[in-house]
């Protein structure tokens, strides 16, 4: 289905609206990630806006398609996107990290409906998001199941081998969205570990492979439509990311994979993500 301009729009005030969430929840929290989940918000306003088959009030739903996040740590960008998409209130989210809290800094499945997996370690999801997929297949049922992971979490050894089982057995049901940020904690991945060519490797294990901008909301859906497509294999969506996308001084800054905003940088960041979509600035309280 094609999507008017109008549409688009929404989708991306929407995204805003989630970058300016993650950053109110992470100098809350006074730790966490800021570059990953800045640069996952379109794609995740795309997920809970217009992609997945969900219901926020049943989270169980035995017909919902199924979005399993690989690398746990840009958590906060799912539970943006979750509470105001209606799962909990949005007041909450201001509880990241908090001992008790429901949000934790990785997500644990059983503290809070919606979440499909625990994960933490890296190089697990697609593990997990294949053989799930492989288990509704044998049960004959109609299930998507998505897996949104890292590019630095392709050195682990665990996801190539999930790579090779879901080529193995055709997962059509099975659609990979690899966040193609170019970062990690300890710097570009093409110095700490290169990855390239990644979509020749996929091929190679007979994967269907769409390259995108992963902040181009509308090229992103229609992959993720074009996957549906695709009956004899599995099939990942390449999305090229801008890490801390939405506050230019701190895009492609690796430091930031892992580093929370104090609340003076919060203001101005804040300001950045609000000017950016041509609304009047206003601090953050």
């Amino acid at each position: 289905m094609t999507l008017t301009d109008t549409e688009i729009l929404v989708l991306e005030k929407k995204a805003e609206l989630v970058r300016e969430t993650i950053v109110e929840m992470l100098v809350a929290a006074g730790s966490g990630h800021t570059a990953g989940p800045l640069g996952l918000a379109d794609i995740f306003t795309a997920f809970y806006f217009h992609i997945l088959k969900h219901d926020p009030q049943k989270p169980e739903w035995s017909e919902r398609d199924w979005l399993i996040l690989s690398n746990g740590h840009t958590v906060p960008v799912r539970y943006a996107a979750m509470a105001r998409a209606g799962y909990f209130p949005l007041e909450e989210c201001l509880t990241l990290r908090r001992f008790g809290s429901r949000l934790q800094g990785h997500p644990e499945r059983l503290r809070l409906p919606g979440l499909e997996t625990s994960s933490g370690p890296l190089g697990e999801g697609l593990s997990q998001a294949a053989g799930i997929a492989y288990a509704h297949r044998m049960d004959g049922k109609k299930n998507h199941i998505y897996c949104v992971m890292s590019d630095g979490e392709q050195e682990e050894g665990n996801t190539w081998e999930a790579v090779m089982f879901a080529g193995k057995h055709h997962l059509s049901n099975l659609t990979a969205v690899m966040d193609r940020n170019n970062i990690q904690i300890d710097g570009m991945t093409e110095d700490v570990m290169p990855l390239e060519s990644v979509a020749e490797k996929y091929r190679a294990f007979n994967w269907h492979v769409i390259e995108v901008n992963g902040h181009d909301l509308r090229a992103f859906i229609a992959a993720v439509e074009e996957a549906k497509t695709i009956v004899e294999r599995p099939t990942l969506v390449l999305a090229h990311t801008i890490p801390g996308k939405g506050v230019p001084e701190i895009e492609f800054d690796y430091h930031w994979h892992g580093k929370a905003p104090n609340r003076e940088e919060a203001k101005k960041f804040l300001q950045q993500i609000r000017t950016m979509r041509g609304k009047v600035p206003h601090e953050y309280a």
